[in-house]
C-alpha cells in the first residue's frame, strides 16, 4: 500500500516532537503522478478483445461474480501501487457489504488472477439506483458545477428519474476526480482505482481477512494518540486549503484510522472554496464539526481553536 505524505509543514506553534516529518519526494528520473485517466481507442480495443478472447477460451472462474471491468471507464492515477490488478483476465469476487448508506453503499471485492496467485482487495462503492437515492444535500453542494446540455440541467432541476440518475453520476465523477487529485499529491485517501458509471473501486482500508479500518468515531484517542491524530488532520485539511478544496461534510464518521495514519473518506460532495459562493461557509462547518469532536475528546483548548484554524485554512487558499 501507497505511503501518503505532504509537503506542508504544521504552523511553528505546533511542537517539533509531533510533527509528520514523511514528505513525498520525487527524485529528477521518476515519473511524476498524471491526471490521466482514460485509455486510448486504440488501447481500449485491444483490451476489450483481450477480455472478449478470454471470456470465448474459458468460461467465468467457479465463485467469481464476473471479469474484471478495468478499463471500462476512467482509471486512476499514476504511478499505480504494485498491488494493482490490471490483467485483462482478472475476475472480481462479491464478499459482501462494508457499508450502507443514504447515498451510496460499500462493498469488499476481491480482484484476482486465476493461476497467477495474486489478489488484492477492493472497496466497491456503488451509488444507489433513482428510486432510493437520497441526495437530500446536493443543491449547495452542486453550485459551481455545471452541465453542458439544457435538457441535463432541466432534468436535475426538476429531479426526473433522468435527472436523479445524472445526479448519481455527477456525484461518482466528482468523488473520483477529487481522489485522483488528492492521491496525486499525497492528501491520505485511498488510492482510487477505476470508476464506470456510478461504481467507484478504491484501496480498501483495513485488514487482509476483509476488517475495514476503524472510523474516527469508533475510537476513544486520548493524550499523544489524539494529538497526532489532530496534526495528520490538520496536515490533511491544509493541502486540501492549498488546492482551493474542502471536504463539504467532515465529521468524525468520514476519517478512518488505518495503520495509525487518518484517512479521509466520502468525498462526492468535496467543495470548491472559490468557485462555490458557499464554499468558505462549507470549509468553517467542517472546522467546527471535527474540533468539535476532538475537544469533546480532552484536546487542549490552544489546540482545539476551529476560528484560528478556519482563518489559516481560508489564507492558505488565498482567501484570508
Amino acid at each position: 500500500m501507497r505511503e501518503h505524505d505532504f509537503d506542508f509543514d504544521l504552523p511553528d506553534s505546533y511542537p517539533t516532537s509531533d510533527r509528520r516529518r514523511g514528505r513525498r519526494r520525487f527524485d529528477d528520473d521518476e515519473p511524476r503522478p498524471t491526471r490521466r485517466g482514460r485509455l486510448t481507442e486504440e488501447a481500449r480495443g485491444l483490451l476489450a478483445q483481450a477480455r472478449a478472447d478470454a471470456m470465448e477460451t474459458d468460461a467465468l472462474p467457479e465463485g467469481a461474480d464476473r471479469w474484471s471491468t478495468w478499463g471500462d471507464g476512467d482509471l486512476g492515477p499514476e504511478p499505480r501501487p504494485e498491488w494493482l490488478i490490471t490483467e485483462a483476465a482478472a475476475v472480481d469476487h462479491e464478499l459482501g457489504p462494508v457499508k450502507t448508506g443514504k447515498e451510496a453503499d460499500v462493498f469488499l471485492l476481491r480482484r484476482s488472477l486465476p493461476g497467477a496467485g495474486r489478489a488484492t482487495l477492493l472497496a466497491a462503492k456503488r451509488y444507489r439506483s433513482n428510486e432510493h437515492r437520497m441526495f437530500h444535500r446536493d443543491a449547495g453542494y452542486l453550485e459551481g458545477r455545471r452541465l453542458r446540455k439544457s435538457r441535463e440541467m432541466r432534468a436535475v432541476a426538476t429531479r426526473t428519474t433522468f435527472g436523479r440518475n445524472l445526479i448519481a453520476e455527477q456525484w461518482a465523477i466528482a468523488e473520483f476526480a477529487a481522489l485522483c487529485r488528492l492521491w496525486t499529491v499525497g492528501v491520505p485517501v485511498p488510492y482510487p482505482v477505476q470508476r464506470t458509471g456510478t461504481e467507484l473501486l478504491l484501496e480498501f482500508l483495513g485488514d487482509p481477512d476483509g476488517a475495514a479500518a476503524p472510523r474516527l468515531a469508533q475510537l476513544r484517542p486520548v493524550g499523544p494518540q489524539l494529538r497526532e491524530l489532530w496534526y495528520q488532520l490538520v496536515e490533511a485539511l491544509r493541502a486540501m486549503a492549498s488546492m482551493g478544496l474542502a471536504h463539504g461534510d467532515l465529521s468524525a464518521y468520514n476519517l478512518l484510522v488505518h495503520d495509525n495514519r487518518l484517512m479521509l473518506i466520502d468525498l462526492p460532495q468535496v467543495v470548491d472554496i472559490v468557485a462555490n459562493p458557499r464554499g468558505p461557509e462549507f470549509l468553517a462547518r467542517d472546522v467546527r464539526n471535527i474540533t468539535s469532536w476532538f475537544a469533546a475528546k480532552g484536546l487542549p483548548v490552544e489546540l482545539a481553536n476551529a476560528e484560528a484554524l478556519i482563518g489559516e485554512l481560508l489564507a492558505e487558499a488565498g482567501m484570508g
